[in-house]
């Protein structure tokens, strides 16, 4: 009998709806592993999470067998449900429509990795909208300034 292999590592970006800065740092490791959880659960592997408090890194080691757009509904939906169900933020929370998802070769995991895990350092230098722009021209993917997450000016840091 065949079998199918793959070996696909991604990288998911997306942002708090209108990049408010609602992702607290007292309940951030809470929500990295919730979303962990539903990685896990539709039997893709985790690889690394972190946030800044208005939009979220997650690389994966997926599997085919979801649509990768199910996958990131689900993400949104339920860590988001999450969120206003124990009460984590006093504010509206809602991610923004649309992501961003970057695919990488075995040999770049562990660099992507480091990047996303320093992403607190990595913000001191430079904002998200100039972080995702040199994401999309990095991978070449084209895209229109209008169709960008809605960036309203810079995000208090938790700092």
């Amino acid at each position: 009998m065949s079998n199918t292999f793959t070996q696909i590592h991604l990288q998911l970006v997306f942002a708090v709806k209108y990049r408010e800065a609602l992702i607290q740092k007292s309940w951030r490791d809470r929500l990295h592993a919730y979303i962990t959880g539903i990685v896990q659960n539709h039997r893709h592997k985790m690889l690394q999470i972190n946030s800044r408090p208005d939009h979220i890194h997650i690389l994966i080691g997926y599997r085919p067998s979801q649509p990768l757009p199910k996958l990131v509904e689900e993400i949104k939906t339920s860590s988001n449900q999450f969120i206003k169900e124990n009460r984590l933020s006093p504010f509206q929370f809602a991610w923004q429509v649309g992501y961003a998802a970057f695919s990488y070769s075995r040999s770049q995991v562990p660099a992507v990795a480091t990047y996303i895990e320093r992403q607190d350092e990595h913000h001191r230098n430079k904002t998200f909208r100039e972080e995702y722009i040199e994401m999309l021209q990095k991978a070449e993917v084209e895209f229109e300034e209008q169709y960008l997450f809605e960036f309203w000016g810079d995000v208090v840091d938790w700092e």
